[in-house]
């Protein structure tokens, strides 16, 4: 063979070689290919399946806080607990969506078609958790746990789920301002908010002057930048600064009364039960007359009836009026301008009641055993079209030991320092105070200053002297309405004098539950019925102390998304 022959054969012997290894190199790329191709797509579709386990699972879960939270708002705590059984059944089924029917549900512990409900920290006074941290209430912790697997997988797939929740009572005087309705803030001068803010409805924002939240702020509708609808006051905005959370579409917190919790509603706390009303029904529980140590109702002048109230439910031991007329009158009347009628007031002197509270022979007190730390009153007497009810609180900078609330339903005027020691007025420290709360139809400060003989003068007649309260607000106000501003929250105690270059101390909770139904003129702006004061303002931190709130706080629900978690479905 020629020599050029051989070397062109042993040439295309390379090539052929070369291209059978290239060919191998390629089937092994395009092996190695499709299996992980393969593999993608096994994991594809297994992470795929998986993530539909999880989010079955979590609609097991969720199903379970659902009708907790439902339960829980309208029935309480006592439901909750007897239900625990059952919310155990509560799986998403297939007759309620046939999807449901590709899933099957487990409580991980070896029991099909359930979940896991068990209680995690029994009912007790208890630190909040989640975006109510700092706040303590009656409250337990409930662990709900779900397992899914996918019956349609090939790759026996499954996904677990576990969620913490707490329900609570929490004292309503835990929070600096409270509303059960539309919240307005929009105060004239600078303005700090210190503690906790919450509103059941919506809250409006469009302050004058710089507005500060130092504390968390939630509301169950929206925190809206801007006016409420029907206000006509024209404002240049100035700023919001929030030092802490403000979360809009919150739960509603509402109070324990089996029922909706409209300011309608709610206005029942305060007002007298129908006869045909049981005193242990969730309503009934609620009332402070039923509540109260001290229970008085004033039919006319001389026709008082007093009686032990907690004891029996209004009907403990009956009280003379020779026992109780040296701390009461009956025959005071003064001149509201807001309103624009006489009030003809029932006044209580809280220093001569402090001293009838004292006196060993008092029968209330032996009954009860303790000092009496509640009142109730009503003025009943027949209005006419130019007058109105009214309570008046005076000589109240001391109150008893255990503190004191007192309720009614009508305007309740409070004139003078009220629990508030002669070297603490005019600071923010209440640690030498008593717990105190005002529940009434509306709150109206006046002055030490005040001069009944003034009350029908103008606005220069009427000079306002510095002031200190210490006490929970809870009352009603005048909602904004077309053409009208309720006031705000600025304007929620209610003044009847010239403040002006003069400071009101306040350290308490403003608690907004209502409409007013018998004060019920619109805030009439400044400058003919009063002045506003300098206002030196806070939360009174003693109420997040539950050994330190005042008597008969009212608790509102809520149920609390704790720690949301992926667990071992097979744990």
């Amino acid at each position: 063979m020629k020599p050029y022959l051989l070397v062109a054969r042993r040439q295309e012997a390379s090539a052929l070689l070369i291209v059978m290894l290239l060919s191998a190199v390629a089937i092994l790329i395009l092996a190695s290919t499709m299996r992980w191709t393969n593999n993608t797509a096994y994991l594809t579709e297994r992470n795929i399946q998986y993530l539909d386990t999880v989010y079955a699972a979590e609609a097991a879960t969720e199903k379970v806080v659902t009708e907790f939270n439902v339960d829980f708002a309208r029935m309480g705590a006592s439901v909750v607990n007897a239900k625990v059984p059952v919310y155990r059944g509560r799986i998403p089924k297939y007759t309620e969506h046939p999807y449901w029917g590709k899933f099957k549900f487990s409580n991980g512990k070896g029991k099909d078609d359930e979940v896991s409900v068990d209680i995690i920290s029994p009912w007790q006074m208890s630190p909040l958790i989640s975006q109510y941290q700092g706040l303590s209430g009656y409250a337990a912790t409930y662990r709900i746990r779900a397992n899914a697997l996918d019956l349609t997988s090939r790759h026996d797939v499954s996904g677990a789920v576990q969620q913490d929740v707490q329900v609570a009572l929490v004292p309503i005087y835990q929070f600096a301002i409270f509303y059960n309705m539309d919240m307005e803030v929009n105060p004239g001068a600078r303005m700090n908010i210190t503690g906790r803010a919450h509103g059941n409805a919506n809250i409006y924002l469009q302050p004058p002057a710089p507005l500060t939240f130092l504390g968390d702020i939630t509301s169950a509708g929206e925190i809206i930048f801007g006016k409420k609808p029907g206000d006509p006051v024209i404002r240049n905005v100035s700023s919001v600064t929030f030092n802490g959370e403000h979360d809009s579409g919150v739960m509603s917190l509402n109070l324990p009364i089996c029922t909706n919790n409209s300011p309608e509603t709610v206005r029942e706390i305060v007002e007298i039960p129908p006869q045909n009303e049981s005193a242990n029904s969730d309503l009934g529980k609620q009332r402070f007359y039923n509540l109260a140590d001290l229970v008085i109702l004033v039919n006319g002048a001389n026709d008082v009836e007093a009686r032990g109230g907690g004891l029996g439910n209004g009907n403990g031991v009956k009280l003379k009026w020779s026992s109780i007329s040296n701390f009461l009158r009956t025959d005071v009347s003064f001149y509201d301008q807001r309103e624009k009628k006489t009030i003809k007031a029932t006044e209580i002197d809280v220093a001569k009641f402090v001293t009838w509270n004292t006196d060993s022979k008092n029968a209330l007190k032996n009954a009860l055993q303790r000092d009496i730390n509640s009142i109730y009153i009503a003025d009943l007497r027949t209005q006419s079209a130019n007058t109105e009810p009214g309570i008046r609180l005076v000589n109240g900078a001391s109150l008893p030991p255990l503190g004191l609330t007192i309720a009614t339903p009508d305007p309740l005027y409070v004139k003078g320092n009220y629990n508030a020691p002669v070297l603490d007025r005019g600071t923010t420290n209440t640690s030498n105070t008593k717990p105190a709360a005002l529940v009434a139809d509306s709150i109206n400060i006046l002055s030490g200053n005040w001069n009944d003989a003034n009350s029908t003068k103008s606005l220069s007649a009427r000079t306002a002297s510095d002031t200190t309260v210490n006490a929970s607000f809870l009352a009603g106000i005048v909602p904004t309405a077309e053409g009208y501003y309720s006031g705000g929250v600025e304007n929620f105690p209610r003044f009847h004098e010239n403040w002006s270059g003069l400071t009101f101390t306040y350290n308490g909770s403003i608690i907004v539950l209502f409409a007013s139904v018998h004060g019920n003129a619109p805030w009439p702006g400044t400058g003919s019925v009063y002045n506003p004061p300098n206002r030196n303002w806070s939360f009174d931190l003693n109420f997040l102390n539950p050994d330190k709130l005042p008597p008969l706080c009212p608790s509102v629900r809520v149920v609390i998304r704790g720690q949301w978690s992926l667990i071992n479905a097979k744990s």
